[in-house]
């Protein structure tokens, strides 16, 4: 194996430039980069995202001073976010949140109490302006640094909803509102069926949808889009792209889920909501903790690849493997795992995806957690949290940790994914075998250059491993990108340890794997 040395320079030099530059005058290419799985999408909760917890309790204490996150004090971060190589926000509920049987002292993100408002908690109250222009200015800030804005529209009302507007839900035999799944804190709307929906419920979304375009958003993404008619959504979306043809459409929504979240709703299919007009979903890489071998990992490459020929139009998914509904991927199997989670996102044809706190090592522990609180802002007397998850439910400490390793390698997969982006353009991606059912190996290649990617799913031991790659020489030039070991290059094949749960990803100029 030969590592040339003008490769390496050229490969951070394209990197670099492709990541610089954002445009004075902000035009949209949210839609189009998401359909060319270029997007990289980072997840934020605005009540904690910035916040300045000054006594470091993990707690905000406004009596004492302390400042939650807002929609001000949180453009402060997007340089770093930009520098990091984000070009799009998908921000978590801006909507005002019910106070009644609520969970946590602040109320749950998802628990919308209306949806053709803008929640006052994620105000800056020292400044003379609405919440609703608090959030253009967020949002025109992102713009202004090249990256896209996405907001998160809940699926279900809060209890102080219901008392409200009855009419929007569904109820049992007796008249009282049904609690879908395990979500105490939410009621299930009445959005009908495909035959026919309701209006009123539409109309609501409608609004949302005024709000959410007036204010500049970039794309909307559907929480438990299958609880709802593809009809519904596919109404929504025209409505919507009457007013911006290239708002983007997220679902959250997934293969791997078969039920839906009550026997009063409905449960509409990915594929289907795919047809409604989303232009893309969650796909299950969430799954990739459980997987043993690299043909699972292969046959979900190629369900998601297969996507747009099924549905009849370009469709794509993001790299679902660790959402704030995930378990901490450190909490799950510890570093190598967030490290794989990353470079996957940077190689394979998905639109990269973490949540705030994942580049810095956050494991989403808190000890305060689930105990009684001093003051609450809800009927909520608890810190209600979900362990080893981000926060949505209280007024806590921005996410956190400090991992220099972690952190470096995310710039680093970031700035690759734009590299990879290019190969893709008039390359493919080949699955190679390997002698190890537990180890995946792929290559993104055209005839410029290959990306290959190799990945131990054993996290208990290291494995040592064959991949065949039959044009392949001693003496080809190579950039290993990413390794704890040196691979050994012989004619035809390659030869490597890895270490448990290890990923390694090797660069090569003017060599094509077909």
């Amino acid at each position: 194996m030969r590592i040339k040395q003008a490769l390496i320079f050229g490969i951070l030099a394209i990197a670099a430039g492709l990541q610089v530059g954002a445009k004075d005058l902000w035009k949209s290419n949210l839609r189009s980069d998401f359909l060319n799985n270029s997007a990289i999408i980072y997840a934020i909760n605005i009540r904690n995202f910035n916040a300045q917890d000054t006594n470091g309790n993990g707690i905000i204490d406004f009596e004492e001073g302390e400042i939650s996150g807002n929609f001000i004090n949180a453009i402060n971060r997007l340089s770093e976010l930009k520098d990091s190589g984000i070009t799009a926000l998908h921000v978590l509920p801006v909507t005002p949140v019910g106070k009644t049987k609520a969970l946590g002292t602040a109320g749950s993100l998802y628990a919308a109490s209306s949806f053709n408002s803008i929640n006052t908690q994620l105000m800056d109250y020292t400044i003379n302006m609405p919440a609703e222009e608090q959030f253009r200015q967020f949002i025109n800030a992102a713009h202004s640094k090249g990256i896209s804005v996405i907001v998160d529209v809940p699926a279900c009302g809060s209890y102080d909803l219901f008392l409200k507007r009855p009419e929007l839900f569904v109820k049992d035999s007796s008249g009282k509102p049904v609690v879908p799944s395990d979500w105490t804190d939410v009621r299930l709307f009445d959005t009908g069926d495909e035959s026919k929906l309701n209006p009123d419920v539409l109309n609501l979304y409608k609004g949302y949808v005024d709000l959410m375009v007036g204010l500049g958003v970039d794309g909307i993404r559907a929480d438990v889009a299958h609880s709802k008619p593809a009809k519904f959504w596919k109404e929504l979306i025209d409505y919507s792209r009457k007013q911006n043809p290239n708002l983007l459409w997220l679902a959250e929504s997934s293969d791997s889920w078969k039920d839906a979240v009550s026997d009063k709703t409905v449960f509409t299919p990915y594929d289907k909501l795919l047809k409604a007009g989303f232009d893309g979903y969650y796909g299950s890489w969430f799954n990739l903790k459980n997987w043993k071998t690299a043909k699972e990992l292969q046959k979900h490459v190629e369900l998601n690849q297969a996507l747009s020929n099924i549905i009849g139009e370009k469709k794509s998914v993001i790299g679902s493997f660790a959402t704030h509904d995930e378990l901490s991927p450190l909490l799950e199997k510890g570093a190598p795992y967030v490290r794989m989670i990353m470079w996957l996102n940077a190689t394979l044809p998905i639109n990269s995806y973490y949540v705030d706190g994942f580049d810095t090592g956050d494991k989403y522990l808190y000890f305060w957690a689930n105990k009684k609180a001093r003051i609450s802002y809800t009927d909520d007397e608890y810190y209600f949290v979900h362990r080893g998850k981000l926060d949505i439910f209280n007024f806590s400490s921005k996410p956190g940790n400090k991992n220099d390793r972690i952190q470096e390698e995310f710039v680093r997969a970031n700035n690759l994914k734009s590299v990879a982006e290019q190969v893709y353009k008039d390359g493919t991606i080949k699955f190679l075998n390997t002698s190890s059912p537990s180890v995946f190996a792929y290559a993104v290649t055209n005839p410029q250059m290959t990306i290959l990617v190799i990945g131990n799913l054993d996290y208990t031991q290291d494995t040592e491993v064959k991949i065949h790659i039959p044009k392949l020489k001693p003496d080809t030039n190579c950039l290993p990108l990413v390794l704890n070991n040196l691979p050994n290059f012989e004619k035809g094949k390659i030869t490597t340890t890895l270490d448990a749960g290890e990923t390694q990803v090797l660069i090569f100029e003017n060599f094509t794997i077909l």
